[in-house]
């Protein structure tokens, strides 16, 4: 196995992690109307994470996998603002939410790199 197979897998895996701590998180916040939305909004998309960088990792093409790794920057996006609102209203304690922010937010940068890689353009062979 090549590296970049090694390093493809061991995000995907890093993803279907996280996407297990996203639904942990969301079952512990406040059975409250605002709760069970922002559960189930942060659950639909820090969930998709995984699911889309699966597709990326299939591409038909150079700029279909730009085009998935999109995708999931801004589910990832989306996630850190689902994030940052359970902490500002306190639906759970901001120490339960710290290590997932962090992994989001390295996540995004991850992926926000790989997109900047994948658009560079590449040597003739």
């Amino acid at each position: 196995m090549d590296m970049h197979a090694s390093k493809a897998i061991e995000l995907q895996r890093r993803l279907v992690v996280f996407a297990g701590q996203i639904v942990s998180l969301s079952f512990r916040l406040r059975r409250t109307g605002a709760g069970r939305h922002i559960a189930n909004q942060m659950v639909r998309c820090g969930t998709a994470t995984a699911a889309n960088y699966a597709e990326a990792r299939a591409a038909e093409s150079r700029s279909d996998f730009i085009h998935k790794l999109r995708i999931v920057l801004k589910e990832l996006n989306e996630t850190d603002v689902w994030l940052q609102i359970v902490i500002e209203t306190s639906l759970i304690e901001p120490p339960v939410v710290t290590a997932i922010v962090a992994e989001n937010q390295e996540l995004c940068r991850i992926f926000a790199a790989s997109i900047k890689t994948a658009r560079e353009p590449q040597p003739r062979r």
